[in-house]
């Protein structure tokens, strides 16, 4: 059986605020109903990313790997927005308007979202690339 990511569940401060920033940044639908547990936003096929209303919201990293056209167009949401970016996932890096250029040919951007997550996009890794372990 292969084994893929079905859901996540991102803990926020507000979960309906927080599912239509994710939305609007990566270009998708969020389903926002209030009276829901979660608010969710389906990434594709098989991956929904849903968000919980929490006291307590430490900080994660969530990396999502997109095609370049993709990548173009968030990033271009990004900055059309006025978010800080950057080139790394670490202060100051984060934020040092940068991008990440992957010895792999591909192109990364991390920034944080309203809750202090830290959010990657990076392109599709070439053919036959593997990543040193």
């Amino acid at each position: 059986m292969t084994i893929e990511l079905d859901h996540t569940i991102v803990r926020t401060r507000d979960k309906v605020a927080s599912a239509q920033f994710f939305a609007h940044i990566f270009g998708l639908e969020a389903d926002t109903n209030p009276a829901r547990m979660f608010a969710g936003v389906p990434v594709n096929d098989t991956l929904t990313v849903y968000f919980a209303t929490s006291r307590e919201v430490p900080s994660a990293h969530y990396a999502f790997q997109v095609d370049d056209a993709t990548f173009d167009a968030i990033f271009g949401r990004i900055e059309g927005d006025g978010l800080a970016y950057g080139s790394g996932p670490f202060r100051p890096a984060v934020s040092d308007g940068q991008l990440s250029m992957r010895d792999d040919g591909g192109r990364a951007v991390y920034f944080e979202d309203p809750n202090g997550h830290v959010l990657e996009v990076l392109t599709a890794r070439r053919e036959g690339y593997e990543p040193s372990r």
